[in-house]
């Protein structure tokens, strides 16, 4: 049974709060750092509390190297995997992170050893927000050992979707023990050893845990990854592609391009389920039926949904069984998470070089399994679905000569060509989400007790924050 009172709340449930911010921080001083996180342990959201969080959530992750910076000596550290302690700059030519995406162009100090913690604040409203953040920074004032070196305001977008138009936060895995609902199509029930340290996988195995265990159990690994829109670019490319798909360049023939290169149409309604046009009421009155489809009988051949989509890349389904393959698409499940950043550009408003974009957050039990795989294999590669070297249209790392099969019933299959990179990196990392228990041990090891400042007072119950009070925009489509 999972500890759901011992697990940091944003890796079992997804975000409610429309705005926050994440904090990157160096602790200079262990000392410092223990003083400062003796003060967040009793604020950080656990996942029995997010329900009922009414004005915030508070979440806290480490680096390896912040691990090391608080004081934890290195041997206790081992154990965790080469990909962690290597952070992520480390894997760029394994996450495709080249060229305009290359770590030496993100912005500093983000993949760098000077980033050692990071604190996830997410609020109701902006007003909370800088309440929130000015009691943390009067208590960074009092730890000045500890270091804010980065900050990356978040909102939900006016329009409720991502910075492409598309409706996003739609997939998500059901784990078993985590209490949340289960949806038709949401696929199998995962263990929670796939998500969560300490608890057996899918393969009946445990994930190794660092020499000292209580710093694993009920934790988990978080990749964080800011990620650059090039909204106008990606808006004209829709214009000029779609005339070959059925040789008009009319809006309809621009959102069926959208379509065909996500797996959705906008509205979030899959291409599977509605194949010739766009479904609002579906997406609108029955979210529960976003995800209950297959490729392998339903859309074989991808008439309906190309195999080169996104959302049948990300995560192929029973698609797999078509090509032979012998991977169990399960294994490579991820959490996602995210929310936009940067102002929504109006349609057909030209670029005005503002930079936005969305922070996606990934989690899972391995780093190299999950969130390097995907990338790695069913993004940048097209080997495994018969597509040779196609990569992701959305989120590829395209160098301009990109291209794209779509197929099309009784016609030669349009091949759509020129795709540019149209979402860079701006930054990034690897984390590790503690148990709040291990957060108490790592805030009080070698040190004694603390006084804590109390944070604002809570808003009333009757303003509290439902899951049905907001649309959730947090990951990928």
């Amino acid at each position: 049974m999972l500890e759901l009172h011992d697990i940091q709340g944003s890796i079992l449930r997804r975000n409610l709060m429309p705005c926050g911010t994440y904090l990157f921080l160096r602790i200079d001083d262990a000392a410092d750092g223990r003083r400062w996180l003796r003060e967040l342990v009793d604020p950080v959201t656990s996942a029995t509390e997010w329900w009922e969080a009414t004005r915030t959530t508070l979440n806290v992750g480490f680096t390896h190297a912040g691990l090391a910076a608080l004081g934890v000596p290195i041997s206790d550290l081992e154990g965790f995997p080469a990909e962690f302690r290597a952070d992520i700059a480390a894997r760029r030519e394994k996450l495709g992170d080249t060229g305009e995406s290359s770590p030496d162009r993100w912005d500093r100090p983000l993949g760098t050893p000077d980033v050692h913690a990071l604190v996830i604040l997410h609020a109701r409203d902006e007003a909370t927000l800088a309440t929130e953040c000015a009691w943390h920074g009067a208590l960074l004032e009092r730890t000045p050992g500890v270091v804010p070196v980065y900050e990356q305001p978040v909102a939900q977008l006016p329009t409720g979707t991502e910075h492409f138009g598309y409706r996003d936060g739609i997939g998500e895995p059901a784990i078993e023990g985590s209490a949340n609902p289960v949806a038709p199509g949401q696929g199998p029930l995962l263990k929670a050893g796939e998500f969560v340290l300490g608890y057996p996988d899918e393969g009946g195995e445990l994930a190794p845990l660092p020499r000292l265990d209580l710093l694993g159990r009920n934790g988990s690994y978080l990749v964080v990854r800011k990620l650059h829109q090039k909204v106008a670019e990606f808006r004209a490319f829709l214009a000029r592609e779609s005339v070959k798909l059925d040789g008009s360049g009319q809006p309809d023939a621009v959102e069926r391009l959208a379509a065909k290169l996500v797996g959705r149409w906008r509205s979030g309604a899959p291409l599977v389920l509605a194949p010739d046009r766009d479904d609002p009421e579906l997406a609108r009155d029955h979210p529960e039926r976003l995800n209950d489809f297959r490729y392998r009988d339903e859309d074989p051949k991808g008439f309906r949904c190309p195999k080169g989509a996104h959302i049948r890349r990300v995560y192929p389904r029973d698609a797999l069984d078509l090509e032979g393959g012998l991977v169990n698409v399960q294994r490579h499940r991820m959490i996602r998470r995210g929310l936009p950043y940067g102002p929504w550009l109006p349609e057909s408003a030209p670029d005005d070089g503002v930079d936005r974009g969305i922070v996606f957050l990934f989690i899972g039990a391995s780093i190299a399994r999950q969130f390097e795989f995907v990338q790695e294999v069913w993004i940048n590669d097209g080997t495994f679905a018969g597509l040779g070297p196609d990569k992701d249209a959305v989120l590829g790392a395209n160098d301009g000569a990109g291209t794209m099969t779509i197929p099309v019933k009784g016609k030669i299959y349009p091949k759509i060509r020129g795709i540019a990179r149209f979402v860079t990196v701006k930054g990034g990392g690897y984390f590790f989400l503690p148990s709040i228990r291990a957060l108490g041990h790592l805030a009080t090891a070698g040190a004694g007790a603390a006084e804590r400042t109390p944070r604002p007072p809570s808003i009333p119950p009757e303003r509290a924050i439902t899951a049905a009070s907001i649309t959730d925009p947090g990951g990928p489509p």
